[in-house]
């Protein structure tokens, strides 16, 4: 296993790729709102295969299936802790890679469709009040690094980042490119300017939002190595739960990010371990 920390410092990383999707495509239901934390809790040999799987396509980094998850939620706080830690420990037996403890945004707990908003209506310490045991859980878990990922909003960047600074682990903070939460001219340069401001925080990026938005993100961003992985370009409807449109080949837009500074590299929705294995092989 890489020394991450050291290893961003020389060269870009690979990430894994869609989780949800890997799960999908081997015969597992991800429709329920749980998506792939239903795995997790009812089958949890498939995420520890799925993890596996990326790992051999190249992922030096895989992601756990812990996105969803979070205390107040539909699953008993009890059961919730175990999974949140079963998460981490199936990552770390798929593999010998960086395990990142997914932290989803507010939204995904709800999966009302606020995770492409950001629209709340809480504040700063409401949220990081619903986002703190979820966030010292996962770093007690073992987990490596918490991947903060696909945060909608300034506000909800500020409460994790308040809440990173006090933990004091090693993190990445990710922000949904496509989101209208950042839809303010500069919202989300600021946010990730505040997230890198925290000394815990190795990388700061986007994910989960169209292939073309990334350079253009990433130039907003701070000057340390930033995070990159998207979707495949497919549109995701939220009142439907369906995808529509044709994908993207993400490894073809790569060099542009490393460029930009994109030093985690993989891909988000829908990508697959073909992705990977192609980004990885870019990379090279």
């Amino acid at each position: 296993m890489i020394d991450l920390s050291a290893t961003l410092a020389h060269r870009p990383v690979v990430l894994d790729g869609g989780l949800g999707t890997l799960l999908e495509a081997r015969g597992n239901d991800v429709a329920s709102d749980l998506w792939s934390a239903r795995v997790l809790r009812d089958d949890p040999d498939e995420v520890r295969a799925a993890h596996a799987v990326f790992a051999d396509a190249g992922a030096e980094v895989v992601i756990t299936a812990s996105y969803q998850l979070g205390f107040g939620g539909r699953i008993p706080d009890a059961e919730l802790e175990a999974l949140l830690r079963r998460s981490v420990s199936l990552a770390r037996e798929a593999a010998d890679v960086v395990v990142a403890a997914s932290v989803g945004p507010v939204g995904a707990l709800r999966a009302d469709g606020s995770e492409y908003t950001g629209d709340y209506g809480l504040g700063v310490d409401e949220l990081r009040r619903l986002h703190r045991r979820r966030l010292h859980v996962l770093a007690d878990a073992g987990a490596d690094l918490l991947a903060v990922e696909t945060i909608p909003s300034p506000l909800e960047v500020e409460a994790l980042a308040l809440e990173l600074a006090d933990l004091g682990v090693p993190a990445f903070v990710s922000v949904s490119a496509d989101s209208t939460g950042f839809a303010a001219p500069g919202s989300r340069a600021d946010a990730l300017r505040a997230a890198a401001s925290v000394p815990a925080v190795l990388a700061v990026g986007v994910n989960c939002c169209a292939p073309e938005t990334v350079s253009a993100a990433l130039a907003e961003a701070p000057g340390i190595p930033l995070v990159a992985y998207p979707n495949t370009g497919e549109r995701w409807d939220a009142a439907t739960r369906t995808w529509h449109g044709a994908p993207a080949p993400l490894a073809a837009a790569v060099p542009q990010w490393v460029d930009a500074g994109a030093r985690l590299v993989g891909g988000c929705c829908r990508s697959t371990p073909a992705d990977i294995a192609a980004i990885a092989e870019t990379l090279r």
